[in-house]
């Protein structure tokens, strides 16, 4: 079929190389974000600065106390790192029960495919080969689910520890301007984005490495057992995902209700019991949750595309660099990545509020644009001319810049997706405007409006994926999905940065009204938090699009791996898996706004009480009981997190043993289909609502000064609507796009099983 311009040495070269640029330019930025100093020593010696600009000055302008604000900063950075740290930690012992026992479920369901035999077996794809025997597939794809849960939790724990470390020090040096506060959030945000990009393209490189010394040419039965390394780390994530935003938000709806509706006190405001765990929350919620989602979403693509791959021209004829194809893009996008982080960082200075969101889209385009060039290289250098790809039991021609386009179309759905998405969460326009607009009558009208803009806001990303699927599909069948859906997620390191920006920034503001700093400073803080909300819903939507993406390209590679001709939807074994997949996203969604319904209900109750019973709290005399508070987020999260889990992880086992793989593949296809629609919708309604609350809070605008100030009417029926999105926003929504991917993976690891040993009821009856 031809060779390619890059030999396949540089490909061993280029993966590794790019991985290790990524963790260095990582350690680079967090380097830069340390040398704002925690201690008032430190400051003072400081004093001179550079050009004439003192520290004293400004907090002279500030009108502070340099020493007892860095201390006060200090000793409250230090408490939301403590209780991030504790929930992490105790969530993992949990959460590593539940995953030993399924590793051990991995080993026995695979390893009794062939009686758990030694012996070589005749390959699935080409029965004249003899391959590795089901055993080894038992035991590597064990090993590879282990690996991936590992490097999950390594990435989710990271991104807490960075962002814990950045808070304070973002608040500080909003002393300074909000220029400087930017570049510290963001330069925090690089640190998670590079670290988890370039760790999770660097364990599987090595794991490919070493699982290609035991299995030789047998690449098929390599890449199969790879797969589970995208299980392991969407199982991680989801409980990541469902644990955190349980948490995250039981504490904020309780925060919120008590303290601004009842009690009149401002956000973040230190009186208030629950705003440790609020803040607590936002990390291991919105930094570790979220970063364990993307990465399981990385690893996911990775895995779809290299199994197809595997028994297309490239794995039979053992064509290295075609194979690594997935891996190379990546790469490159890391180099991409670090090229457009500058361009916030360090080539263009932000001096003004205004600045600050179109700084945060222009990251989006022009890493976007930079990945096209960049791809577009790739496909020229690391591709054949010519190749074919499996396509449902036939081989399929495809020339290198028809999968050129399937990855650009992939990249630049994701682009449409982010600003439809910025659209109707951002207050800039007019979408958050009417919702906030509707709060003069109540807290009804604003709930009904904020409905009916979530539910419109699905329709364009609808089309983009749909046009995103047909395009690639047209071109590469299922390989051309699955790089599609990689496309999507090759500017990760940037869009991660992006995203960890907003919980930085907005535990920044809860620290700056807790330590007790000027008004300015705390405007300074909410407009980089106002900016963070929009970008964090764009994050939200690239990750539910290229779940969409990644979870068809997994039900191809099942559907394949399974030996199913055909799915048919009018056969009844189908339809009733079609139906009952589409009402599991309903299910799960029910489980988790319970969960946060009932664990906020606890928290209010507990907020109420210290108001009623701590003399002098009111007055600022009294000092709350925050332990508290992060015990009952603490309890309720670990609690609440393991029925949606089990709901998840247990629904293809068992409609795969029970019913078969063709009802599977309907459960598959329903979940998918239905679970998009209300992931997007969930995440956008949560959004406006937060930033029609922020709207009326800043005043910005005539229009928004007429409905405020904090406190009014209208104010409290935004925060209402607040508190309703908070769950959906944070919990529901987010951990819809892992229920969809989470689910197919799975599959795809139990074909061999399903296909051997499924269907136990209709085999009876």
């Amino acid at each position: 079929m031809g060779s390619t311009l890059l030999p396949d040495t540089g490909a061993e070269i280029l993966i590794p190389v790019c991985a290790i640029i990524g963790i260095a330019f990582s350690l680079v930025q967090w380097l830069l974000v340390s040398r704002v100093k925690l201690s008032p020593s430190a400051d003072h010696r400081n004093a001179g600065g550079k050009n004439g600009y003192s520290d004293s000055l400004i907090d002279e302008e500030e009108n502070v106390n340099d020493q007892a604000v860095v201390l006060k900063c200090a000793e409250i950075q230090n408490a939301i790192s403590e209780g991030a740290t504790s929930f992490l930690f105790t969530e993992y012992q949990y959460v590593g029960i539940f995953m030993a026992a399924f590793a051990i479920l991995i080993f026995l369901f695979l390893g009794s495919v062939e009686g758990f035999s030694t012996k070589g077996q005749p390959c699935t794809f080409d029965r004249t080969k003899t391959c590795k025997p089901a055993l080894a597939t038992a035991v590597f794809s064990t090993v590879s689910f282990l690996l991936g849960a590992f490097t999950s939790v390594l990435s989710g724990f990271l991104g807490m520890k960075i962002a814990t470390y950045a808070n304070a020090r973002t608040t500080l040096e909003a002393r300074k301007g909000v220029g400087k506060a930017f570049i510290t959030a963001f330069r925090s945000g690089a640190v998670m984005g590079f670290l988890l990009a370039a760790n999770g393209l660097l364990v599987l490189y090595i794991a490919i490495n070493l699982f290609k010394i035991y299995y030789g040419d047998d690449w098929g039965g390599l890449f199969e057992s790879i797969t589970g390394y995208g299980l392991g780390g969407s199982s991680m994530a989801l409980f990541g995902r469902v644990g955190g935003g349980i948490y995250t938000k039981a504490a904020d709806v309780g925060a919120d209700l008590v303290g601004k509706v009842e009690r009149n006190i401002p956000e973040d405001d230190p009186r208030n019991p629950a705003v440790i765990a609020d803040n607590v929350g936002d990390n291991v919620g919105d930094i570790a949750g979220m970063g364990s989602d993307l990465f399981g979403s990385y690893a996911e693509s990775s895995c779809a595309a290299l199994v197809v791959a595997s028994i297309s021209s490239f794995g039979v004829n053992h064509e290295l660099t075609p194979m690594l194809y997935p891996l190379i893009i990546s790469s490159v996008g890391i180099l991409v990545c670090l090229l457009t982080t500058l361009f916030a960082t360090d080539f263009f200075e932000i001096k003004a509020v205004k600045e600050i969101e179109p700084a945060l889209k222009r990251q989006l385009i022009i890493s976007t644009v930079l990945m096209t060039i960049g791809v577009a290289i790739v496909s020229w250098i690391a591709l054949p001319s010519s190749f074919t790809i499996f396509n449902f039991g036939t081989q399929k021609v495809v020339k290198n810049w028809e999968l050129f386009l399937c990855v650009g179309v992939g990249l630049w759905a994701g682009l449409i997706i982010g600003f439809v998405t910025e659209y109707y969460t951002s207050n800039a326009y007019s979408p958050v405007q009417d919702v906030a607009d509707s709060c003069r009558t109540g807290a009804a009208t604003n709930v009904i409006f904020g409905l009916a803009l979530g539910y419109k806001s699905v329709i364009i990303p609808i089309f983009a994926i749909a046009l995103s699927i047909f395009v690639s599909f047209s071109f590469a069948a299922m390989y051309g999905i699955a790089v599609a859906a990689l496309g999507m997620l090759s500017t990760i390191a940037t869009g991660l940065a992006i995203d960890a920006y907003g919980p930085i920034s907005d535990n920044a503001g809860g620290i700056a009204e807790m330590a007790g700093m000027s008004h300015r400073i705390r405007e300074r803080t909410d407009a980089l938090d106002a900016a963070g909300n929009t970008t964090a819903a764009i994050g939200k939507g690239f990750a539910i699009g290229s779940a969409a993406l990644v979870s068809l390209a997994l039900f191809g590679a099942f559907v394949s791996r399974a030996a199913i001709s055909i799915v048919d939807v009018l056969t009844p074994k189908v339809f009733i898996g079609l139906i009952v997949g589409a009402m599991l996203p309903y299910w799960f969604s029910a489980m988790t706004m319970k969960s946060v319904g009932s664990a906020a209900l606890k928290m209010v109750e507990e907020v109420r009480r210290q108001f009623n019973t701590i003399p002098g709290l009111m007055e600022g005399t009294g000092k709350p009981d925050y332990a508290n508070c992060v015990k009952i987020s603490t309890d309720a999260s670990i609690r609440e997190m393991i029925p949606p889990g089990a709901l998840v992880m247990l629904t293809p086992l068992i409609v795969g043993v029970l019913f078969g793989v063709e009802t599977l593949s309907g459960v598959l296809a329903g979940a998918l289909v239905s679970g998009v629609q209300i992931a997007i919708s969930a995440s956008n309604t949560g959004g406006a609502w937060d930033n029609a609350k922020k709207y009326i809070e800043a005043g910005v605008s005539e229009h928004a000064r007429s409905l405020g100030p904090k406190g009014s009417d209208c104010h409290k029926a935004a925060v209402i609507g607040d508190t309703i999105g908070d769950p959906l926003k944070d919990t529901s929504g987010p951990s819809l796009n892992i229920l969809i991917k989470l689910m197919a993976v799975e599959s795809l690891v139990f074909a061999p099983f399903f296909a051997t040993h499924g269907g136990i009821l209709f085999k009876i009856f």
